[in-house]
């Protein structure tokens, strides 16, 4: 039976779980009941299990049959803070919380590998680590999970490391997508404080204006940006939160903004950190004023490995209809803390279309939104993907290291 067939047998049990983890979605680095959840959907398959120190994270190793080396797959687990609008049957019961990024259907999807790849324990060339991630919107868990030994869990090292996400909108239903290099882009958060002098609105010349100052350095980062970056290794700067002032008549003491801050080449993301500070310092001096800046780079380039993207899609043109396999042009938009593992250890990470069957998925509402769907039927292709993934690269590094590996 192939693993698409096999995981077609699963699919009742992966909607269920991914429909439980849906209903009871929890955020940040501490996910106590998609833990408790995940476990049981574990429990009983021949795995070593470990949690985490610091996060509700779950690791689990899988020892294979046969002597060979060792493989990685991801899933995310955390939800966003986001009150639901989808409408199914099945929406967050916990208001301001939703799963509108997909990770519940990354978590079954990847319990699904795991159910998969035992039941091939025994002709495994090598281990596979699953890597059950807290904290991927914003809050450093793979990095977290890195520092608590999650690369070195299976005692040798990673010969490959993969990561699935699904797409509400970006591609029809089912389609597998990825590319070599860069997948998704680098994000960091740029924080500017700028500190006057208050007064009355009549009299600005005995105060010392914040808000022209602060509004000066939204124009200047613009226009900054789209005269220092090549137009073919592109950033974008977009600023999303602006405070200042109680009302009409009085002139603040302090203006404040905020601006995501993404690129896709860590040379841009340098060029960034040390530029944009140094703009806004300038500006607010050649006003008089002192701005504080903060500069925090959350997620470096996520890169994909030229090999390993070419295996991943060979592998996925095997598994699925040549059509539903697409190589693309260019990286998304979105930021992925994945880029920690790929770093240190060369892999992928690929996209499936989850929009739902007959919907436009052109104009689905994207990832992040309230209103948000992502179709259950992709939990099998997940499934089956991942665990194809692994199994061919244990068995083709075993080929590589000669006959004794595959003894």
């Amino acid at each position: 039976m192939s693993a698409v067939e096999r995981a077609k047998e699963l699919q009742p049990e992966l909607e269920r779980l991914r429909r439980s983890l849906h209903r009871e979605p929890e955020l940040g680095l501490t996910l106590p009941r998609t833990q408790e959840k995940v476990l049981a959907a574990l429990d009983g398959l021949p795995l070593e299990v470990s949690l985490g120190k610091d996060l509700t994270s779950v690791t689990a190793v899988l020892r294979g049959g046969r002597p060979g080396g060792a493989v990685l797959l991801r899933a995310d687990m955390d939800a966003l803070p986001v009150t639901e609008e989808s409408g199914v049957s099945y929406a967050s019961e916990a208001p301001g919380r939703m799963h509108a990024c997909g990770h519940d259907l990354h978590t079954a999807g990847l319990v699904g590998a795991a159910t998969l790849l035992a039941e091939r324990r025994e002709r495994l060339h090598g281990d596979v680590v699953f890597m059950f991630q807290p904290g991927e919107e914003g809050h450093n868990g793979a990095g977290a999970m890195i520092e608590e030994g999650v690369l070195e869990a299976a005692g040798k090292p990673l010969d490959a490391a993969y990561a699935l996400h699904v797409a509400s909108n970006q591609v029809p239903g089912g389609v597998v997508i990825t590319r070599a290099g860069t997948i998704t882009s680098a994000s960091d958060l740029l924080t500017v404080t700028v500190r006057g002098k208050g007064g009355h609105a009549s009299t600005p010349a005995a105060a010392q204006d914040p808000v022209p100052a602060a509004c000066e350095m939204v124009t200047a980062v613009q226009s900054w940006v789209t005269r220092t970056f090549d137009i073919f290794d592109p950033v974008v700067v977009t600023i999303g939160s602006f405070h200042a002032g109680t009302q009409a008549n009085v002139i603040p003491d302090t203006a404040e903004f905020q601006a995501t801050v993404r690129s896709y080449s860590e040379r841009a993301q340098e060029q960034l950190a040390a530029g944009l500070p140094r703009l806004v310092r300038s500006i607010s001096a050649a006003h008089g004023l002192d701005a504080e800046v903060e500069y925090q780079r959350h997620y470096p380039v996520t890169v994909n490995d030229t090999d390993e993207t070419a295996f991943s899609l060979t592998t996925a043109r095997d598994l699925f209809p040549p059509h539903e396999v697409w190589e693309s042009p260019q990286p998304t938009n979105g930021s992925e803390d994945f880029a920690h593992v790929l770093r240190r250890v060369p892999g992928a990470m690929l996209l499936v279309g989850a929009a739902p069957e007959g919907a436009d998925w052109q104009r689905a509402p994207m990832n992040h939104s309230p209103r948000a769907v992502f179709d259950d039927r992709v939990l099998h292709r997940q499934a089956a993907l991942l665990t194809e993934l692994a199994d061919r690269r244990l068995a083709t590094t075993a080929a590589a290291e000669g006959p004794a590996a595959g003894q």
